[in-house]
């Protein structure tokens, strides 16, 4: 079954559509640029309210590698997904202060950037599109033959995301303003997007059985 991470959220009102529909993974935004951006003390809230079984990710861009371990420590967060420039050297330094898990981030354009993702030394690899963040979809027959798992995101909704688990089979999907309205999470949305996710799931299974 193809995971499900809802990211981007910031209200309390986020977190319980979140637990009636139990994604595996929830995210938390600490980039102070994005409009999604919740502070430390926030996220705390937040994830108090978060049922036990979905895990927090923390979502950051090229934040210093201590503050991040130290809200994998706190347990504030349960995962750290790194978005910005971050390099093996910073992997090895976070890892070295904590052994939470990591995911990283590549933004993909061409072949050199799945060279890039299959040779990360995260836990995890997320491929977004070029921009990142934008909402768009990037060119998904890049991934054709690509042999590591990966959260895919860019451009998925309650629309499209079947398509994307029943062509790609990815370990994960990963969405955020494609589940939004106004700027805002719509809880609607993101029950049609996790009803999607499970139906092409589990129609996958069945065909391979």
């Amino acid at each position: 079954m193809t995971k499900i991470k809802l990211c981007g959220l910031s209200r309390p009102r986020d977190i319980e559509a979140a637990n009636r529909l139990r994604p595996d993974y929830v995210g938390f935004v600490f980039a102070e640029k994005s409009r999604r951006y919740v502070s430390p003390e926030q996220a705390a809230a937040l994830k108090a309210l978060l049922d036990d079984g979905i895990r927090a990710v923390g979502v950051f861009v090229d934040a210093d590698a201590a503050f991040v371990a130290g809200l994998l420590d706190a347990n504030v967060i349960d995962v750290a997904q790194l978005h910005g420039h971050e390099d093996d050297a910073y992997i090895r330094r976070l890892r070295a202060l904590t052994d939470r898990p990591i995911i990283q981030a590549i933004r993909v354009e061409n072949e050199a950037d799945l060279r890039r993702a299959r040779s990360s030394l995260a836990d995890h690899i997320l491929l977004d599109n070029g921009a990142g963040g934008t909402g768009a979809a990037f060119d998904w027959s890049l991934l054709e033959g690509f042999d590591r798992p990966y959260f895919l995101a860019g451009g998925l909704g309650p629309d499209n995301v079947a398509e994307a688990v029943r062509r790609l089979h990815p370990y994960a999907v990963d969405v955020s303003s494609g589940v939004e309205t106004d700027g805002h999470k719509d809880a609607q949305k993101m029950r049609r997007f996790v009803e999607a996710v499970r139906a092409a799931s589990e129609g996958d299974r069945h065909e391979q059985q």
